[in-house]
């Protein structure tokens, strides 16, 4: 069977693309990889990661260009290299095993199967040789060989023994059993804010380091108007947009802090952070008066995006840590790179306020440099008398090595960005994402399938297709036209038909089925199917289903699609109740499915709909314009309608008495 470095031509993944050429004999995952393992009776190495990843980077470097290394691995091995971005069904699968085993996750992910895909020994980097206590690759694996050769039933039966807990692991959400008593939301809703306030600390954020941004966590926060809740929200959303997670001369936030009060970042930045946080930036702007700058910062992530991020078919995945194997040379200055960079352009008398505007300081923060972060008071918006230096800055630092790109284009993630584009109101990033999501119907739609890049070469999961829905019904939103709900409409078909499990349910039959796999039916290369309820760096594909579906519905005024969602909250009601704090995106997307509020203003543009768009809008969607939805039919233009449950109060013409409306439909 083909190796990587025998398809080049056929890899959309660089980094698959930038392990072809090692020594050691990579495949990629499939059937044909799985079936050569059993036909050579070899176990199988499963080496998980990204182009991204620094440590990845760095075993990479190690190991896997080591020819001894290399020699051990093709000796005993099958050896599989996977991209988590293009296939995070493989990484969540064996995430599960390497969590049971090892106590903890990461990547670069190694993990050892038994020749049926099956693992029994699992971890994350290691060194080439033993090290502070770590035990070396090379003798990891010559132990891992021996054990296959003559421990062989030992294996086999860790193997089954971790496959029984493996599987209880990624099929959590069947084990729940049924909540006894009607779910209370509104308590949950409080008690996820009571324990997100108690673990805000004092430099903003929700945990020890390495600090990672939770944007779920903020709006969930952002639910809340009392004075502890909006400090622990502004604390947190001030100290991420001023300190160095965020680039203040590029733009984005990095994919998290290795301290904990937000100034050292993992320099890699993630397209699916930029999108989540421009989200939760842009809704803190609604709800909270007196913080314009934070509508600035999500503006600024995204133009950060459209300008660093576009490809052909959309937006590319990430951008490295890494610029020309040094971590974070690209970002970070001395106070003497800024005099050159400024005195090149005739700018020295700015170097005072330059360095003190971004704490440039000798030595610095960071292996004696300085990560740029704002001083205190100054705005986030560079003053007017500094935006030629901030350009200044921007041209020396582009002279330098830059990090690597990942081009390929994640339907989730691309579908994530459509949605805060959208989000911004802003007619021109409305724009662009029309245009996107256009571009993606196109470029991952092949063969009647979904996929989850543009090369076709792993389907898209349930997440890529829910959040392509959601973006959508974002999209309707925004304009009133109907083809933007009619493409949901027809991708949740595809949704439902490839992903659910069991029987579907309706307004007849409300309490059937069992949720979504993380991966669809045409998947036949997986040991099981796992089901993603637990929220992490995005929401769980349980969550972002029942959102998508429930605001679809209730701009369709569908109670047939309403009962899909209804049963998704259903079958977490035990988790939603007890751990709150482990669901935030399905405690939000609950209260689409079990409160939900349609605001429905029939007509061309106006000031109504503009004044709902404006509005944090949780838990309600808005239906305008002139097309199929039931709930247009016979109200008058130019009226709104607030709806909930199926009843309706009286139609409306004012701001005024439009906001007294919507602040009753959401007790």
């Amino acid at each position: 069977m083909p190796l990587l470095r025998d398809i080049k031509d056929q890899l959309g993944s660089p980094y698959l693309l930038d392990h072809a050429d090692n020594p050691v004999d990579w495949r990629m995952w499939d059937n044909e990889a799985l079936g050569e393992a059993q036909r050579l009776d070899r176990p199988i190495f499963l080496s998980v990661g990204y182009a991204s990843c620094h440590w990845c980077h760095v075993m990479a470097h190690e190991s896997f260009e080591d020819p001894d290394v290399a020699r051990l691995l093709n000796d005993s091995f099958v050896s599989i290299k996977v991209d988590r971005e293009e296939r995070p069904d493989v990484d969540a699968l064996y995430m599960a095993a390497t969590q049971l085993l090892s106590g903890h996750g990461g990547w670069p992910m190694s993990v050892f199967l038994l020749p049926d895909g099956r693992p029994f020994m699992a971890g994350t980097y290691y060194p080439p040789v033993d090290r502070h206590g770590q035990v070396g690759f090379s003798r990891l694996l010559l132990a891992m060989a021996e054990a296959w050769a003559n421990q062989r039933e030992a294996v086999v039966s860790q193997a089954g023994e971790l496959r029984d807990a493996m599987e209880r692991e990624i099929a959590f959400i069947d084990h729940l059993g049924v909540h006894s008593e009607p779910l209370d939301l509104g308590a949950a809703r409080d008690t996820l804010r009571d324990e997100l306030v108690a673990r805000v600390d004092g430099y903003g954020g929700f945990g020890s380091a390495p600090k990672f941004p939770r944007p779920s966590y903020l709006e969930a926060l952002l639910d809340y108007r009392d004075a502890e809740t909006v400090e622990a929200a502004a604390r947190t959303l001030d100290a991420m947009s001023r300190e160095g997670l965020y680039d203040h001369v590029r733009g984005g936030f990095a994919r998290y802090s290795v301290d904990a009060e937000w100034r050292v970042p993992h320099f890699e930045k993630m397209l699916s952070d930029q999108a989540l946080l421009a989200r939760a930036y842009l809704r803190a702007s609604r709800a909270v008066t007196g913080h314009p700058e934070w509508r600035d910062v999500a503006l600024d992530a995204l133009h950060f995006v459209l300008n660093d991020l576009k490809v052909a078919h959309g937006y590319g995945s990430s951008l490295d840590a890494d610029a020309n194997g040094v971590e974070g040379s690209h970002v970070t200055w001395t106070p003497d790179e800024v005099t050159k960079a400024l005195e090149r352009k005739n700018l020295g008398v700015d170097v005072p306020a330059v360095l003190t505007r971004y704490s440039i300081t000798s030595p610095g923060l960071f292996e004696g440099r300085s990560i740029p972060r704002l001083s205190e008071g100054v705005p986030f918006v560079t003053p007017a008398a500094l935006r030629d230096a901030l350009d200044a800055l921007r041209e020396a630092r582009a002279l330098r090595p830059q990090p690597a790109r990942d081009p390929k284009v994640i339907l989730e993630w691309n579908s994530m960005l459509a949605s805060a584009l959208v989000m911004t109101g802003d007619d021109q990033l409305i724009e662009r994402a029309l245009e996107l999501l256009e571009s993606l119907a196109l470029s991952h739609q092949k063969d009647g399938a979904w996929w989850r890049t543009e090369h076709h070469n792993a389907f898209a999961t349930a997440s890529d297709v829910a959040w392509f829905i959601d973006a959508h019904v974002d999209a309707f939103e925004a304009t009133g036209d109907d083809r933007w709900i009619e493409r949901a409409s027809e991708t949740a078909v595809y949704l439902l038909d490839h992903y659910w499990d069991g029987e579907v349910p309706s307004t007849r039959s409300p309490h059937v089925g069992k949720g979504v796999f993380f991966q669809c039916d045409l998947v036949t290369d997986l040991l099981a199917r796992p089901k993603e309820i637990f929220d992490g760096a995005t929401p769980s594909s349980h969550a972002v289903t029942c959102r998508a579906l429930a605001r679809l519905a209730l701009c369709k005024d569908d109670g047939d699609m309403l009962a899909i969602a209804e049963r998704l909250v259903e079958l977490a009601a035990n988790l939603i109740s007890s751990h709150p704090s482990a669901v935030p995106d399905l405690v939000a997307a609950s209260g689409y499915a079990l409160q939900g509020v349609e605001v429905v203003i029939p007509g061309a543009a106006s000031a109504l709909a503009n004044h709902v768009r404006s509005l944090p809008m949780s838990r309600t969607v808005l239906v305008t314009g002139t097309g199929s939805s039931p709930l247009l039919e016979g109200r008058s233009p130019g009226w709104a309608y607030v709806c909930r449950a199926g009843a309706c109060q009286l139609p409306v013409t004012s701001i005024d008495d439009l906001d007294q409306q919507l602040e009753q439909a959401s007790l």
